[in-house]
C-alpha cells in the first residue's frame, strides 16, 4: 500500500518501500512535525546515499549529525536525534539481520510479540511503538494476531488519533485536530 503521510511523492514512495525508512520516520516523530519527522528518511538518502541500516550505523557519527543539520534539517535536535538514528539502525544490523521488516515479519509474530520487538529499540517506548504497530496494521498489511489489541488506542478502527490515520490530507487535519483536542483537554485538568 502506498503511504501518504508527507505530501512529498519521494519521501512517501520511500516510506512506503523502504521499511527501515519507515521506522525511522517513527523514531523522528517527537517534537516537530509528523510531516517533518517522517520526511527525514528522504532527506538522509539523498545526503548520505543510503537508507540502509549497515550504511547508516557504520556512517561517521560528525557527518551523519552534519547531514542532519543542512538546510532544511532533518530534526530540530539534529545531535541528538542523528545519534539515536544511528542506534536504531545499529540495534537493526545487530539485532535484525540488517532487514527493519524481520521485526514483523520473522515467525510470523502475534501483534503482542511486534509490540514486544518494537518496545526493545533505541528511541522506542510504549506509546511510539503502540502507534507503529496501529501503522503496520492499518496501512503495511501486518495482520498479526491480536495487532489491535496490542496498538491499542491505536489500532482502533475508523479512529484519527496518530500517523496510522493518515491517507489523507483531510485525515491528517483530522489527527491534527485529535491532537488538539487532547493538548486541550490536557490543560484544562
Amino acid at each position: 500500500m502506498a503511504l501518504t503521510i508527507t505530501g512529498d511523492d519521494a519521501a512517501d514512495t520511500l516510506l512506503s518501500d523502504n521499511p527501515l525508512a519507515l521506522l525511522i520516520g517513527m523514531l523522528l516523530d517527537q517534537q516537530i512535525a509528523m510531516e517533518t519527522a517522517f520526511a527525514g528518511p528522504e532527506k538522509i538518502r539523498e545526503r548520505i546515499g543510503s537508507v540502509e541500516a549497515a550504511a547508516i550505523a557504520s556512517h561517521d557519527p560528525e557527518g551523519f549529525v552534519e547531514a542532519f543539520r543542512q538546510t532544511p534539517a532533518v530534526h530540530r535536535f539534529p545531535g541528538s536525534m542523528a545519534g539515536r538514528v544511528q542506534q536504531l539502525c545499529q540495534a537493526i544490523v545487530d539485532d535484525w539481520d540488517g532487514d527493519a521488516a524481520q521485526i514483523w515479519t520473522r515467525g510470523h509474530p502475534s501483534g503482542a510479540d511486534v509490540l514486544k520487538r518494537l518496545k526493545a529499540l533505541p528511541g522506542f517506548g510504549d506509546q511510539k511503538a503502540r502507534i507503529f504497530l496501529a501503522l503496520l496494521g492499518k496501512q503495511c498489511g501486518f495482520a498479526g494476531d491480536g495487532w489491535r489489541e496490542a496498538s491499542a488506542p491505536y489500532g482502533e478502527d475508523g479512529a484519527f488519533r496518530s500517523v496510522a490515520d493518515i491517507t489523507s490530507p483531510e485525515s491528517l487535519a483530522k489527527v491534527r485536530e485529535h491532537k488538539r483536542a487532547v493538548k486541550a483537554a490536557a490543560k484544562q485538568a
